[in-house]
């Protein structure tokens, strides 16, 4: 890919909006990974928008509100140009251990003012509940959001982690434009329902960390021995110790299909993510997050990789065998709500 072309374009939902293909999450600009750079990071979104990556991802729990701030001044800049994506309910405290959640009617409709402000708009393009809490009635929550719609103060619903019961729940009280979820070489526990029930319903599905949280990259071996003390992949089993070494095992073929097309681990995990579209019969806009203008290159990059039928089924196994669950405490997880 030349640094002139700009990837190809999708439609979230049915009557959602058109985004590049592959999105740009933004949580590591603000924390969880190490120390930030905000120049490098405000010269990443630069070159995200001159990629035609134009879906920006954020949440009002990334940095307890500093991301959304640290956006304002290039949504400001780009209003036009971005679709702008957001996320409520993960309730933090000073406990960096701590993590609520909250769908109440009354939580949501304060949430969405308060993203409104840090990020200088009027309006959001897509709202998430980024979490469930099962005790609040999916009614309740999703007609709190549709208010929002009719109100004027978001564009289209979004949801994450949910089942593909919760799905079609939720899409009978306001269609749903997007189903954001961890999907990867290495988590794929949403093709057990919410997959099918999104491509049933014209929902597109939208991965977060489609590389691993950079494992699959080869950006760390062992995080309890590569990472800073903050990072907060030190704490998550799979990429520790001898889960960590395990999985390392597991990317032996995806080093040699990335050799025989003269690209990266992380091209390869991230054209697999996309052909996930081909097979499901869906919309798929990754969202992998990154820092840094060379990354964000490579990764748009992967977009225009074919990988062969053959090199498929040598990536087919890998998600089986990984060792190691994808959060110390998974109850929040759509994983955990499965029959």
């Amino acid at each position: 890919m030349s640094g002139t072309e700009r990837i190809t374009t999708a439609r979230l939902g049915t009557n959602g909006p058109e985004v590049g293909i592959q999105g740009l999450g933004a949580m590591g600009m603000s924390e969880f990974y190490g120390d930030t750079d905000e120049a490098a990071a405000r010269d990443t979104l630069d070159a995200a928008l001159e990629a035609g990556v134009t879906l920006i991802d954020t949440a009002d729990v990334y940095g307890r509100g500093a991301n959304e701030e640290f956006l304002a001044p290039f949504v400001a800049a780009h209003r036009d140009e971005i679709t702008l994506a957001t996320k409520f309910s993960i309730i933090r405290t000073d406990d960096p251990h701590y993590r609520g959640v909250r769908n109440d009617p009354a939580y949501i409709k304060s949430a969405v003012e308060n993203s409104l402000r840090r990020l200088g708009v009027d309006v959001i393009d897509l709202y998430y509940m980024h979490r469930r809490d099962p005790a609040v009635p999916f009614a309740e929550s999703v007609g709190a959001m549709a208010e929002l719609v009719h109100e004027g103060k978001i564009k289209h619903l979004g949801l994450s982690e949910v089942t593909g019961p919760e799905l079609r729940e939720a899409h009978a009280v306001h269609p749903i434009a997007a189903l954001q979820s961890e999907w990867s070489l290495f988590s794929r526990d949403v093709e057990r329902s919410a997959v099918g029930a999104a491509a049933e319903l014209g929902v597109a599905v939208v991965p977060y960390s489609p590389l691993g949280r950079g494992f699959l990259t080869g950006a760390f071996a062992d995080a309890a021995k590569d990472l800073q003390e903050d990072d907060f992949r030190r704490s998550q089993p799979r990429f520790s110790g001898d889960n960590a070494r395990r999985n390392a095992a597991l990317l032996e073929p995806v080093h040699t299909i990335a050799a025989a097309h003269g690209v990266t681990a992380a091209q390869v995990a991230l054209a697999w993510v996309h052909h996930r579209s081909a097979v499901h019969g869906l919309t798929v806009v990754p969202i992998p997050g990154t820092r840094r203008r060379s990354r964000l290159l490579e990764n748009t990059a992967a977009t225009w990789i074919t990988l062969t039928e053959a090199e498929l089924a040598l990536l087919e196994p890998i998600a089986a065998r990984v060792a190691g669950d994808r959060y110390p405490d998974m109850s929040l997880t759509s994983a955990a709500r499965e029959s």
